[in-house]
């Protein structure tokens, strides 16, 4: 009896032994599997993540030729006074926000940047045409147009520093123009260092002047304009749909408008900006 015992006994301890030493054999593989299983979810999530574009609502007929309220659009911002010269402009959201972090920049620099104009609808551009079209605001050279008889010239002559309506950049919402209309003022003083300094740091912001002076950059086109830039990330954007866009046929509703097609004003103005600001 006490021989069956100790056999009984030997038999569930060998029993026990192999039992744990099984146990042992298995749990390190479980660490491992819950590893896998964590980093699997993790690239799952990775992949998962949308990639934010700079435009996220489609490039229309509307928004290219300045036909939109910016009050009422989301994709738009109201310019606080405090960066103006007056309230009431608007900006693409993403070239505002640009623009802030670019002023801040510049001021802590000792240069102070203000937006002169900014976004301009269809009917705003026309205003300016049509008041110079008929001598109700005078030209470069105190110049009034209607002493100009050819309608191509008279054209030719408003195109020099001002578009057509429906072909202007600043139906974008993309461009500013900043502190002076006028080029001399950036020749000396403190104009000249604001444009130094906008030449030196705009690109770190998204910004590239569209019409430097007439030579290796650009054919012709608009005279050079020393205040107006443009938020490329964008801009560039808008430039490439209008190239593929508008047509001839769109571009009416102002005087003069039959002269947009003789003077190639797509091709010669609009497309016509310095390399920098292409995409």
């Amino acid at each position: 009896m006490l021989a069956a015992l100790v056999v009984l006994l030997a038999v569930l301890f060998i029993f026990s032994r192999g039992e744990r030493a099984s146990r042992r054999a298995i749990m390190p593989a479980q660490p491992q599997v819950e590893t896998l299983q964590t980093t699997q979810i993790t690239e799952t999530q990775e992949n998962m993540e949308p990639q934010t574009p700079e435009v996220t609502e489609p490039i229309t007929l509307e928004l290219l030729m300045g036909k939109v309220d910016p009050a009422s659009n989301p994709h738009f911002a109201a310019i606080e006074a405090k960066y103006a010269t007056r309230s009431g402009m608007f900006m693409r959201r993403e070239a505002y926000e640009a623009f802030v972090k670019m002023l801040e920049a510049a001021r802590a620099d000792g240069v102070n940047l203000v937006i002169v104009s900014a976004m301009r609808t269809y009917n705003h551009q026309r205003r300016i045409w049509n008041d110079k079209w008929n001598g109700r605001q005078m030209l470069e050279g105190n110049i009034s147009a209607t002493s100009i008889t050819d309608p191509v010239e008279r054209a030719r002559e408003i195109l020099r520093f001002s578009a057509m309506p429906g072909t202007s950049r600043h139906h974008w919402g993309t461009d500013i123009d900043l502190n002076s209309l006028v080029n001399s003022h950036f020749e000396s003083g403190q104009g000249k260092r604001v444009y130094e300094w906008l030449q030196q740091n705009a690109a770190q912001f998204g910004f590239c002047q569209p019409y430097t002076a007439q030579g290796a950059n650009r054919n012709g086109g608009y005279e050079e304009e020393k205040w107006h830039w443009s938020y490329k990330p964008v801009s560039e954007l808008y430039l490439e749909a209008f190239k593929q866009s508008v047509a001839y046929e769109q571009i009416t509703g102002f005087d003069g408008w039959e002269t947009a097609s003789q003077i190639g004003v797509i091709e010669r103005y609009v497309l016509d900006v310095n390399e920098d600001c292409k995409n």
